[in-house]
């Protein structure tokens, strides 16, 4: 499993190159029976203009995080995401967490720590496994 794990978490990282925001750029993907059912990267709303940033450089308060846009497009699709795993490039906010744990998802593997742990720390408390893998330089 170890294998397909970083391989979807690179993918995740290449997915989040398409985010329009210049502080972090995060990307996502949901997986389910070793398919991808969904993606997302961190950016605003559709019909809003690609600009994550206020002119001070702090994130606009509408910009969706890319878990919240991979869950919402599954959502519109009409498929499931209940049992899938969700890779992430960032570990998941609260917010998202919340999501997360709605949506059904099973399992979350991520690459980078944010500073916060609330999000994870409720996952956790939930029953959903979290992983976080960090390395990449092996099993290319």
């Amino acid at each position: 499993m170890q294998k397909f794990d970083k391989s979807y978490l690179r993918m995740a990282s290449v997915w989040a190159r398409n985010s329009y925001c210049k502080r972090r750029q995060v990307g996502a993907l949901l997986v389910k029976d070793r398919m991808i059912i969904s993606d997302g990267y961190n950016g605003t709303p559709s019909g809003f203009e690609n600009v994550c940033e206020d002119e001070t450089g702090a994130t606009k308060p509408y910009v969706l995080h890319a878990e919240a846009n991979a869950i919402s497009k599954i959502a519109k699709s009409g498929n499931s995401s209940d049992g899938a795993t969700l890779y992430v490039t960032a570990s998941p906010c609260l917010e998202c967490s919340k999501l997360i744990i709605q949506a059904g998802i099973r399992r979350v593997v991520y690459r980078d720590e944010y500073r916060l742990t609330d999000g994870v720390d409720l996952l956790r408390r939930a029953g959903i496994e979290v992983e976080r893998i960090d390395d990449f330089e092996d099993e290319q």
